[in-house]
């Protein structure tokens, strides 16, 4: 009671007391002293106080570090590339001693378009051997997208950047191999082409693999999807059944006109029977140009040049990125509807549920009464 007594605040309100204490402190000598040392360090030149508006890194560190990180897992991982690589170089020697100095005579026409209907379509087709390292990358992709740390452009120009040299080597080395050992059409031009085109339809399988990839739950039902696609575009690129033989409905118009294959394995034959002269087929008899062999045996037609052909495979290559572009924004904004609509559904399936429901859902002896055994039997309970 004393000490209540001379305490001046004891009878005060909170907000009172508040509002004494900030006035004392800022005629106080602690407060200029603060105010003074402010405009002291103020003053210094060249300090300058930024806000930072986002803790997103910029777009090109973005890319910078995706591409770097993704690069180095993919050289570490030997099922990723390397051993896909000694693969193609293993099949290349294979190919180029089968096929090897194929000449110019009748029989070589088909040997020729055997062996280029082999290098575009098979050896794209191992692609496939990707899948699993596919999916693993996704799962890192959705998980860090989901915490914002980038966006979706950037990670799938990130995935190409770093694939890319990977793509060349083996590009590269199935072109010098092959190209060198059979003999085809000489010429450094030459050359250059089979590698572009090499390169631009092993990277439209890449990105076709990662759009199926991006669909799918499972590495195997990828597998299964992924083999049956190419297996399609593999018979209507123009070996198994030439391109004006295929049926018009669906076949040839459109998928033969969407199929990468078709389109490589087109100017493959160009660069490579372009400008050659073959044998006939009777001894002696006159030479049959590449371009008649073209036209006539293989049904392709020269009304444009083979870089066309070259840059309808890359623009199909591009078109399947974008594609994998509109599939993971698609997924990004439509997955929340999809779980709220199964939480929904899980929560109307369990109130269906008899251990969920407020009212038994039938008699039971667990939800009666119960009654003492002397009330039951007509007696008095002894203790009413």
């Amino acid at each position: 009671e004393l000490q209540n007594t001379l305490d001046p605040l004891a009878h005060r309100p909170t907000a009172q007391i508040k509002t004494l204490l900030v006035k004392k402190y800022r005629s106080s000598d602690y407060a200029a002293k603060a105010r003074a040392r402010i405009r002291e360090i103020s003053g210094i030149e060249g300090l300058v106080i930024e806000k930072k508006h986002s803790g997103e890194a910029k777009w090109l560190t973005q890319l910078s570090t995706l591409t770097n990180r993704s690069f180095v897992n993919m050289s570490r991982d030997l099922g990723y590339y390397w051993l896909r690589i000694a693969i193609y170089v293993a099949l290349s020697i294979c190919v180029g001693s089968i096929f090897f100095d194929v000449g110019t005579n009748y029989n070589s026409i088909l040997a020729r378009g055997a062996c280029g209907g082999f290098i575009s379509g098979f050896m794209t087709f191992m692609s496939i051997g990707g899948f699993p390292s596919f999916i693993e990358e996704l799962k890192v992709f959705y998980r860090e997208r989901r915490n914002g740390h980038y966006g979706v452009a950037v990670y799938i120009l990130s995935n190409f950047l770093s694939s890319f040299p990977f793509l060349t080597v083996m590009s590269l080395s199935t072109a010098a191999i092959t190209y060198y050992m059979v003999k085809f059409h000489p010429g450094i031009s030459h050359f250059m082409y089979v590698s572009l085109d090499l390169i631009s339809s092993i990277a439209a399988v890449e990105s076709c693999m990662m759009m199926i990839a991006s669909l799918v739950p499972n590495f195997m039902m990828g597998v299964i999807i992924g083999a049956g696609y190419i297996g399609l575009l593999m018979m209507t690129a123009g070996y198994f059944r030439l391109l004006p033989d295929l049926p018009k409905i669906f076949w040839r118009y459109p998928v033969s006109y969407i199929n990468y294959g078709a389109w490589a394995l087109q100017g493959a034959y160009k660069n490579d029977m372009v400008g050659l002269e073959f044998d006939g087929f009777i001894p002696g008899g006159p030479k049959l140009k590449g371009d008649v062999v073209l036209t006539s045996m293989l049904g392709i037609h020269l009304d444009h040049s083979k870089w066309w052909d070259l840059a309808a495979v890359i623009m199909i290559l591009i078109a399947y990125r974008l594609l994998f572009f509109i599939i993971l924004k698609f997924k990004e904004r439509v997955s929340p509807l999809f779980r709220t609509l199964y939480t929904w559904r899980t929560l109307q399936h369990m109130k269906k549920r008899p251990s969920f429901r407020k009212t038994s859902a039938f008699p039971s002896k667990r939800h009666q009464v119960l009654h003492s055994l002397s009330s039951q039997e007509g007696l008095n309970s002894p203790i009413h």
